[in-house]
């Protein structure tokens, strides 16, 4: 006969085991200590076994049987029931190991060697912030395109265009090595490639070749001798804004003129050569009169074991009358246009620039490149904006009526 919900609830434990049946091989086994535990008995290539469904009262009687009814469809297809459901239990597992946030936190790990601290501290930020909160917790194998892109539209939809394309690119990456990594068959990313709003290219304000004249004569007439300092050497070189705060004693070569930085400093991850113009090395004496026992050229004034800030620039432009009007990454602009302008190769200047070259194996060996040739148009360059800056003093004070 089969089981009612009342047979379930009244039967009583015995001394023994005792199994009450219901049909099709399930059954209920009530244990001496009042238990009871709902089993299906099954045959499977020659052999008796069994399969647990739970515990009664919390598995109850229609739902055991829907779990039995289950497992005789996967038997009348030629599988093994407790196969099945151990490969279930063994991929819930794994699914729960394997969640985005874990994969991305071991991705992040992996690229540490890669990356400068201050830029993986961004990316972990950026994940901690947009991503892990949305889909941390899901199954990195589970997430579709679609998911992915309702989390993106978030961000997009607060106007953070630029951030929203970052962190579709860091997902995909999280993807890529979910793959590369037998934890995911495929990168979802890769089909939201038109679905972002385009985010308009943000140009630094810049200085233009008629500027500089008083903008040299407010430089010189700055009273913060260390920070005016700083920013005539980022003139004169027109390296990134941290590259030049970061900068350590260690990476200069007076003798040979060159300041030679190394790759984990660099945007692009390539070792630089800088080469030094005669005002720039004079700069540079200078400092290490000042600042030669600290690690870094430019020291916190406060912690001098650390850098400048990187406001500290940005702020003295600010004072200067210059908000809106230049930044200290602008003087790679104002440089870039003025030296194509006086006809310098186009290649010497992206190089001294650092950009990123396509050609991998080329950009191996591409911190020498053009080292003479750039050399020469480093001290054009200082030699231009000292003639600039001495036709200033030159000029005569308009006379007043």
């Amino acid at each position: 006969m089969p089981l009612s919900d009342a047979a379930c609830k009244n039967t009583k434990p015995e001394s023994k085991p005792r199994k009450i049946t219901d049909g099709g091989g399930l059954y209920l086994e009530v244990m001496p200590n009042g238990s009871k535990y709902w089993r299906m008995k099954y045959r499977f290539a020659g052999k008796e076994k069994r399969l647990a469904f739970g515990v009664y009262p919390d598995v109850g009687l229609a739902d055991a049987r829907g779990r039995r009814d289950q497992a005789r469809k996967v038997l009348a297809a030629g599988n093994d029931p407790g196969e099945v459901k151990k490969e279930a239990k063994r991929l819930a597992v794994q699914n729960s190991e394997n969640t985005f946030e874990a994969i991305a936190r071991e991705w992040h790990k992996s690229r540490l060697n890669a990356w400068s601290e201050n830029y993986a501290g961004k990316v972990m930020t950026s994940m901690e912030q947009d991503v892990f909160p949305r889909i941390g917790r899901r199954p990195i194998a589970d997430i579709a395109a679609a998911e992915l892109l309702s989390m993106l539209r978030l961000v997009e939809g607060r106007g953070a265009l630029e951030t929203a394309h970052r962190v579709k690119q860091n997902c995909g990456q999280v993807f890529l090595y979910a793959v590369a990594t037998s934890r995911a068959e495929r990168n979802p990313a890769a089909d939201l490639k038109m679905a972002l709003a385009t985010p308009k290219r943000k140009h630094y304000s810049h200085l233009k070749a008629d500027e500089l004249p008083e903008f040299l004569s407010k430089l010189e007439a700055y009273e913060g001798h260390q920070t005016k300092m700083a920013l005539k050497l980022l003139l004169l070189t027109f390296v990134r804004t941290t590259e030049l705060r970061g900068a350590e004693w260690q990476e200069i070569d007076f003798e040979k003129a060159e300041w030679r930085i190394p790759a984990e400093r660099m945007k692009m991850k390539e070792n630089h050569i800088v080469p030094l113009s005669k005002q720039a090395l004079t700069i540079l004496k200078e400092l290490k009169i000042l600042n030669g026992k600290w690690r870094y050229v430019f020291p916190n004034e406060r912690r001098p074991i650390q850098f400048i800030s990187e406001n500290t620039l940005l702020y003295a432009l600010y004072r200067m009358g210059y908000h809106s009007r230049a930044t200290g990454h602008g003087f790679r602009a104002t440089a870039s246009t003025i030296l194509n302008e006086h006809g310098f190769p186009p290649d010497h200047i992206e190089r001294q620039l650092a950009h990123a070259e396509r050609n991998k194996i080329r950009a191996s060996y591409n911190h020498a490149q053009y080292l003479p040739e750039r050399r020469k148009m480093m001290q054009w360059w200082a030699d231009y904006l000292e003639g600039v800056e001495s036709d200033v003093r030159a000029k005569p004070a308009p006379v007043r009526a």
